[in-house]
C-alpha cells in the first residue's frame, strides 16, 4: 500500500500488520483527504484495516483508473468492507478516503478537556513548559471560555484550599 500524506510526502507500506496498523493510526485524525493506493490481493484486509482504525468515513474505490475497465464506487468503508466479501477485487485500487471534520474534532477535544478539572487541565500545559499565563490562556481556548474564567476558577479553588 502506498500512502500519499501530502504533497511531498509517500509512505510505503508493506504487509506488515503492526507498522500498517501504526501508520493508520496516525491517519485517524487527518481533516486533508486520504490517498491509498493497493493491489487487489490485499484490498479487502486493507478496507477492513482502514474502517477498524479510521472509523466508517465516505470513500471512493477507483478501479483500473485510465483503462477500459475503469470503475468508481463512491460508498462508505463500513459497506465497502462487505461488498469485499461479496466481489473479488480485480486490478490495481486507489482509495480516496474523507478526512475527518475539524468540527467533530473540536467538539471531541472540548468534551475531553470538560473532564479534567480546571487546575489540571492547565496543570498539563505548565507540566509541557508553558508559563501559567499561557496555560491559562491555552486551557481557556480548549474549553471555549474566557481566560478571565479559568483565571476566576483557579482562585476558587486556590481558595478552597
Amino acid at each position: 500500500m502506498i500512502i500519499l500524506k501530502s504533497n511531498d510526502e509517500i509512505g510505503i507500506m508493506r504487509d506488515s500488520g503492526k507498522v500498517t496498523g501504526y501508520i493508520l493510526k496516525e491517519l485517524e485524525n487527518e481533516t486533508r483527504t486520504i490517498i491509498l493506493y493497493e493491489a487487489p490481493h490485499r484490498m479487502k484486509k486493507t478496507v477492513d484495516m482502514l474502517n477498524e482504525t479510521l472509523g466508517n468515513r465516505r470513500v471512493s474505490l477507483c478501479r483500473e483508473l485510465t483503462k477500459i475497465h475503469e470503475e468508481v464506487i463512491r460508498t462508505d468503508l463500513s459497506s465497502a468492507c462487505l461488498y469485499f466479501e461479496d466481489n473479488a477485487p480485480k486490478g490495481e485500487y486507489v482509495i480516496v478516503i474523507e478526512g475527518r471534520n475539524e468540527t467533530e474534532l473540536e467538539e471531541e477535544d472540548r468534551k475531553s478537556y470538560e473532564e479534567l478539572s480546571v487546575s489540571e487541565h492547565v496543570k498539563r500545559y505548565t507540566d509541557e513548559g508553558m508559563d501559567l499565563k499561557e496555560a491559562m490562556k491555552k486551557a481557556a481556548k480548549d474549553r471555549g471560555v474566557t481566560k478571565r474564567d479559568i483565571y476566576s476558577e483557579l482562585c476558587r479553588l486556590k481558595e478552597e484550599k
